[in-house]
């Protein structure tokens, strides 16, 4: 599933606080150096013009 960085800033932050979209972008790389150390590939997607998606493998298996 893919999640936009609106849909993220509201899960995370809520829609009463401002914050800018780029904090989600900040956020992410640093979500993906922390969970990439020692693996082939990254488990959080990127999908162009829409959002972020984690991969179904590491979805499962964490």
């Amino acid at each position: 599933r893919v999640f936009s960085r609106e849909q993220l800033l509201d899960a995370v932050w809520g829609r009463d606080v401002y914050v800018d979209e780029r904090t989600v972008d900040v956020h992410v790389g640093r979500l993906r150096k922390a969970i990439n150390r020692g693996r082939e590939r990254d488990p959080v997607r990127t999908v162009r013009g829409t959002g972020y998606a984690l991969d179904d493998k590491f979805a499962k298996n964490g």
